[in-house]
């Protein structure tokens, strides 16, 4: 096990704002803000019950559950602190009896291939069904008729089923996530770099792809049909479109299409770790934006499919061609095809745990609201996200006011929108920084070093270049588009540079018109990395400033395969 006791930097402070320590402990933890997940202030709600991470033992303690089962040595616990209004996560280094620490490395590295190489069948036939009977459950009550106390039972199973989804995720992640780590290692040991790999990981069929078919077919739907055609050719108002759709002749089989979408595909909201912003199945403007995209930019979904495929094929071509060694090919060629038959879970188990679940969890909780407003408790029943949880327990069954606590945190939101946050709080170790291999999703080490270093040279910091990391290789020039609100993303144009913290699937459909993508947060295998792979688009992740620096308008150079970003006009 690695010496998690060496300490590299530490920073406790911010002259800005106090914090707050618990103890010696909590401070010697290496605390990153996680805005590969949520990148915005988060709601008091969330952060009380809706985080992945460990919530004080409430409701299971969801990765410890991880660390625990899988014998993992590379941790004890994920926890969560709010500083400054964000979310900035930890990782508790693992504690093992000296007599076990080699024991228990074994048992690990002798059962992880098995999940990873099994897995994939239990998910299908064992997982997903009862996901699917979790989200249909956490709808399956008459919030209009039953009682508060009642609807506060549901909710309460609605967390017990959150709960249980999330320990499938963990089982799920780490799976997949030793798949790919052993790939990775392999085709490193052969001579591979990172967007190599990067164009041979992707996935062949998912949930994501699914969507974007749907779409597309909605696409070629309004095609077929002239007059709708022209609707949606004639306007980029989509409220527009989506009152005088129903209005076309023939317009009845679209309409079915996207009710259908809708149902299957709309529960998703463009920040999925949240419960402040509404899901397509509530607001399907996105979606008929999407459409009304695909159809001015003849957006072709198989020449896109057959394109990433073909990147895959010729990639894994010239992975094996640097192998001369026979039994080392044979071993490459067993941890890719395990990889690759793996990598569908990264983008399903998002559609139906992350995104899905916590979507649901949101229309739950809406119309939990809407009983608190029936009741007089609330004057809005989005305001039931200022709340935490046992202030909705209270606030339900007994006379305790919070409409002053609704309006004094919506302030302190708004207040924290105005801080950018810093990348980590407390306690560097090495281990934290080099050797506990989740935050390598984040960008790490990499992120540290390049702010030692610019400590260390004490230079004033260029306003025209960025360097973050290779997402996917290629070099693009174009006019930017910063998207800091989810209300913005709807506004970006064809050939324009995304430029944003971060992205999550719902931002997929995007991907078909932006010409390249820049983000403050990410590595190699994080999500804007990876789909940017999927559709060839030059990306660098991991700039850590890109949305202070670059405006909507500005003229940027986007070199995908050094990790370089120029303003250049």
């Amino acid at each position: 096990m690695s010496d998690t006791s060496k300490i590299l930097a530490t920073k406790f402070t911010d002259d800005r704002f106090p914090i707050e320590w618990k103890d010696d402990a909590e401070k010697g933890l290496m605390w990153f803000y996680d805005d590969l997940h949520c990148p915005n202030p988060i709601s008091p709600l969330y952060f009380d019950v809706g985080g992945w991470w460990d919530c004080d033992g409430r409701w299971g303690s969801d990765c410890t559950y991880m660390y625990q089962r899988f014998g993992a040595p590379i941790g004890k616990a994920w926890i969560a602190k709010k500083i400054g209004g964000y979310v900035y996560s930890a990782i508790v280094p693992p504690e093992m009896d000296a007599d076990k620490i080699g024991p228990m490395f074994d048992y690990y590295t002798k059962v992880m291939p098995i999940y990873a190489d099994t897995f994939l069948d239990r998910w299908n036939k064992m997982y997903i069904p009862r996901l699917k009977e979790i989200q249909s459950a956490m709808l399956d009550c008459d919030f209009e008729n039953k009682s508060l106390p009642e609807i506060m039972i549901h909710m309460e199973d609605m967390l017990d089923m959150k709960s249980e989804a999330f320990r499938i995720h963990w089982i799920i992640n780490l799976a997949q996530f030793q798949a790919s780590t052993d790939f990775t290692n392999a085709a490193k040991a052969a001579g591979a770099d990172d967007v190599l790999i990067g164009k041979i990981n992707v996935s062949p069929a998912d949930r994501n792809w699914d969507s974007l078919k749907a779409l597309w077919e909605m696409k070629e739907e309004v095609c077929a049909n002239p007059a709708l055609k022209e609707l949606f050719l004639s306007t980029t108002d989509n409220a527009q479109i989506m009152a005088k759709v129903s209005q076309i002749p023939g317009s009845e089989k679209f309409l079915e299409m996207m009710e259908a979408y809708r149902n299957e595909y709309g529960f998703k909201a463009t920040y999925t770790h949240e419960f402040i912003y509404k899901t397509w199945y509530e607001d399907p403007t996105p979606a008929y934006e999407a459409v009304r995209t695909y159809v001015n930019n003849n957006y072709d979904y198989n020449a896109e499919y057959d394109a990433c495929m073909k990147s895959q094929k010729e990639a894994i071509e010239q992975l094996y061609s640097m192998v001369s060694d026979p039994d080392e090919l044979a071993k490459l060629k067993h941890y890719l095809e395990l990889s690759v038959k793996m990598a569908p879970i990264t983008p399903d188990h998002h559609f139906y745990i992350d995104q899905g679940v916590y979507s649901h969890m949101r229309v739950a909780f809406v119309q939990i609201g809407k009983a608190m407003v029936r009741a007089g408790i609330l004057d809005d029943p989005e305001d039931i996200f200022m709340l935490k949880y046992d202030e909705i327990r209270c606030a339900c069954t007994s006379d305790y006011p919070v409409k002053e606590r609704v309006k004094t945190r919506r302030a302190e939101m708004e207040a924290a929108k105005k801080i950018h946050p810093q990348e980590w709080y407390g306690t560097a170790t090495e281990w934290q920084v080099y050797n506990e291999p989740y935050k390598t999703l984040w960008g790490y080490p990499h992120k540290f070093e390049a702010e030692l270093k610019e400590k260390a040279e004490n230079k004033e910091i260029s306003k025209t270049v960025l360097k973050g990391i290779p997402g996917c290789p290629g070099v693009q020039e174009g006019f930017a588009h910063l998207v800091s609100d989810p209300s913005e993303l709807d506004t970006v144009k064809d050939g324009e540079v995304l430029v944003c913290k971060m992205t999550n699937p719902a931002w997929v459909v995007s991907f078909s018109k932006i010409s390249a993508l820049v983000t403050d947060t990410g590595g190699a295998l994080s999500h804007p990395a990876v789909v940017a792979r999927e559709f060839g688009v030059p990306c660098v992740v991991g700039t850590r400033r890109a949305t202070q620096l670059i405006k909507t308008g500005d003229k940027v150079r986007v070199d995908g395969s050094k990790g370089v970003v120029e303003v250049i006009g």
